[in-house]
């Protein structure tokens, strides 16, 4: 007789499990023991899945280099033109791996929501728009098509069109893979109550497994229903919750979601997505997504070895005058706290007496700071002294822009004070920042975390040009 559910809550009705009979030669038995190479490959797949495999990869690049060359065949049959066939399937190889890597840096391989799913022809279209862009240029710079002039058009409206589709696909694979999301709905009884029946009546691929009040979210309920998703339907939930339990849950890979309401949207929020007609915005604690870092990690190393002839004269004069003008050493390290609060030795041209903070201790330096020798103000006055961390970028310690890196001693203090203020260390450290950029030279921690969060959240590569030309041109420099 098979076994009945024990006579508890429906949560724990949910997650509750028949036992299956000990025999060595039972059903269960004999299913584990079948399973056991699926599960082997599954465990394999996930290890791969979290170094960055896709088999989208794949799939993409047969669905690209087919779609080149059928259009080819429709055009010209089996007699290509001028170069011959060899030639023009190197050229949509060269062609495929383009649009892959741009796919890959325009987020299309990053792990889909399982909420909220954002349309796919936009973002695909704009990949592939770049991607032929680059083809274009290639045949312009080195004299040598990849394909038919022609076939940019084609490829570009047909690509959008076939790589949605994969997306598409891959997407309903995933839904039938992972099952329906698992969703808890936290805030005020009575909104909860529409989202509940908004879920029920227009989400058919998420169940409702957990609900409760405005008050904190207990992380051991979030795992014990195997929450996928936390839903804040009022903003008071989530400011009760932020930014813990949510910034840990967030790390674990739960999607935290906050319903927007009328007074947020007035507050200027661009980017506002929708489900089943509620609109929401999707919580960023997680920094930058790997593409992103990938991205302006490259960015950084580039710009850093284009200018290099400039960066070292400057380093090189800097550190003479420095020499000639004072008798203590031209450089020192400090240890700082960088990505993930690890720990690093900063390197900067010294500006201050030696053993300037023997007597006083650690402390923020300040306007007009008395440790400063005079002959040195000049220099760091116009920010020559941050030179020397061009090295850290190059060691992948610091990037060129992002939140300047703090001293251990103050942050251990501001993590304690202000909220969230951890959250800055979920992207490398910058020699310059939206804070130096906007912010004044005495401009509150607090108020600082704010530049910081709004760099993190809305970062991009125009971005980041922005605020190293504004730092570079800007009049006068105000030390952060």
């Amino acid at each position: 007789m098979s076994a009945s559910p024990p006579a508890v809550s429906a949560f724990a009705y949910d997650n509750w499990v028949a036992p299956e009979p000990s025999s060595p030669y039972s059903q269960g038995a004999i299913d584990r023991l079948l399973d056991r190479p699926a599960a082997l490959f599954n465990r394999q797949l996930g290890w791969m899945w979290r170094r960055g495999f896709r088999f989208l990869y794949l799939l993409d690049s047969l669905v690209l280099f087919g779609l080149l060359c059928v259009i080819n065949l429709i055009r010209f049959g089996s007699s290509w033109p001028t170069y011959g066939v060899g030639h023009y399937l190197t050229g949509f190889a060269i062609a495929t791996t383009v649009s892959i890597a741009v796919n890959y840096f325009t987020g299309l391989y990053e792990r889909d929501p399982s909420l909220g799913l954002r349309p796919w022809a936009p973002r695909v279209a704009l990949a592939m728009g770049i991607a032929t862009l680059i083809d274009g240029v290639f045949a312009v710079f080195f004299d040598r098509y990849l394909m038919p002039r022609l076939n940019l058009a084609a490829l570009f409206l047909l690509g959008t069109l076939a790589l949605t589709m994969t997306r598409v696909l891959s997407r309903r694979l995933a839904i039938r893979r992972r099952g329906p999301s698992r969703v808890a709905l936290v805030g005020d009884s009575s909104e909860r109550d529409r989202a509940r029946n908004t879920l029920a009546s227009h989400i058919s691929s998420a169940r409702i497994v957990l609900e409760c009040d405005s008050e904190f979210l207990d992380p051991l309920q979030v795992k014990k229903f195997q929450v996928t998703d936390v839903f804040f339907v009022d903003l008071s939930a989530f400011e009760r919750n932020f930014p813990e339990p949510l910034t840990s849950l967030a790390q674990e890979g739960t999607t935290v979601i906050q319903r927007v309401s009328a007074a947020e949207t007035l507050l200027g929020l661009k980017t506002v997505y929708q489900i089943g007609g509620i609109p929401f915005i999707r919580l960023n604690t997680q920094g930058l997504q790997p593409h992103q870092l990938r991205l302006k990690r490259i960015i950084d190393l580039s710009i850093i070895l284009f200018t290099s002839p400039l960066w070292l004269a400057l380093i090189a004069m800097t550190a003479a005058y420095s020499k000639a003008v004072s008798s203590a050493g031209v450089f020192y390290r400090q240890t700082r706290v960088g990505l993930n609060g690890r720990h690093f030795e900063i390197v900067k041209f010294r500006t201050m007496y030696s053993n300037a903070e023997f007597e006083s201790g650690p402390r923020l330096s300040e306007r007009n700071d008395a440790r400063v020798e005079p002959r040195l103000q000049w220099i760091r006055s116009s920010r020559l002294d941050e030179l020397p961390q061009l090295l850290n970028v190059v060691q992948g310690h610091m990037s060129l822009v992002g939140p300047r890196p703090e001293r251990p001693e103050f942050t251990s203090k501001l993590e304690s004070e202000i909220p969230g203020y951890q959250r800055r260390h979920s992207v490398a450290p910058g020699i310059t920042g939206y804070a130096q950029a906007f912010g004044d030279y005495d401009t509150d921690a607090a108020h600082k975390l704010g530049y910081d969060l709004q760099y993190l959240v809305n970062w991009s590569v125009v971005l980041d040009a922005q605020l190293i030309l504004r730092s570079v041109f800007r009049r006068q420099w105000r030390k952060s």
